[in-house]
């Protein structure tokens, strides 16, 4: 039997898509280089599978990689999600504010806005589920949160809403690519196969309604974070938040492709149940989101 990778492994696999480094992934996990560099390799040798290519300018998810870290970062969730969970039963405290939003809202722009609240309110518990836009309206519908964010950009029925944000999409891909160096049109973008997120999410839908007759994609995966890494690794290109890309665009491993006629903006809304009032923090965090936009 295949022994079982360790937690540990697998947040630093996390890790290194994310940072593009293993230098820098082991200096978050706070252990040396080297030891970091031989806990990969053993990850590598029990899956029998090359993960990372390390060369010159950095350490770059394989394609086999980048389906791999998608699997681990589920497993490492669903690991939060219990000793969450376990930490809630412990304490029996409930969050006095809930909140979900979509992941492009809840990694960029829900943590100042929270913070922002947490300063006038010290003592207020948020409890943030993070998923994509179709799940929060879900959640929104059953009364499980208070207050919703979402990237949907179809109509909410049932539902108030507000606009908070307006976000933009961009079609990026790695320097190497023949796209780095030259504008492409919205029919060649949708002759090419491309890198997507899951069904469901915001950023699926906006591209799904910008081009509807798109071939099927090249890969398919459930966060951003995993389709900026199959990019990154030269899986194929893909449209994704300018908000998700920046610094990548700013340290050159990414390139933006102007795209002639194609207007991917899209409107970030908070929603919460139709004909309710909000009060109280949930009323505060909306003003908090509106303000700052």
């Amino acid at each position: 039997m295949t022994e079982l990778p360790d937690l540990d492994s697998l947040r630093l696999l996390v890790l290194v898509g994310e940072t593009g480094s293993l230098g820098r992934a082991a200096q978050e996990l706070g252990v040396a280089q080297p030891s970091a560099s031989k806990r990969l390799t053993t990850l590598e040798r029990r899956l029998g599978l090359v993960l990372v290519d390390r060369g010159r300018r950095g350490s770059v998810l394989t394609p086999a990689g980048v389906v791999v870290t998608e699997r681990a970062r589920r497993v490492l969730d669903e690991v939060s999600g219990l000793l969450a969970g376990a930490r809630a039963l412990r304490t029996s405290r409930e969050a006095q504010l809930r909140v979900a939003a979509s992941m492009t809202v809840a990694e960029h722009l829900a943590p100042s806005w929270i913070g922002e609240l947490r300063r006038t309110r010290p003592d207020l518990h948020v409890g943030l589920r993070v998923t994509n836009s179709e799940t929060v309206l879900g959640l929104v519908r059953e009364g499980a949160v208070d207050l919703g964010f979402v990237e949907a950009c179809g109509p909410l029925r049932g539902l108030s809403t507000r606009r908070v944000a307006v976000d933009r999409l961009a079609v990026v891909v790695p320097p190497g690519h023949r796209w780095a160096r030259r504008p492409v049109t919205a029919a060649e973008l949708a002759r090419t196969p491309l890198v997507v997120r899951e069904r469901g999410s915001g950023t699926r839908d906006t591209l799904d309604r910008a081009l509807p007759d798109a071939c099927p994609p090249a890969l398919e995966l459930g966060s951003t974070t995993a389709v900026r890494g199959a990019v990154v690794a030269g899986v194929a290109p893909a449209v994704l938040s300018v908000l998700a890309v920046a610094l990548d665009l700013a340290d050159g491993r990414l390139v933006e492709v102007p795209v002639a006629g194609l207007d991917l903006r899209r409107v970030l809304r908070a929603v919460w149940p139709g004909g309710r009032r909000l009060v109280g923090p949930a009323a505060e965090l909306l003003a908090i989101a509106v303000r700052r936009s």
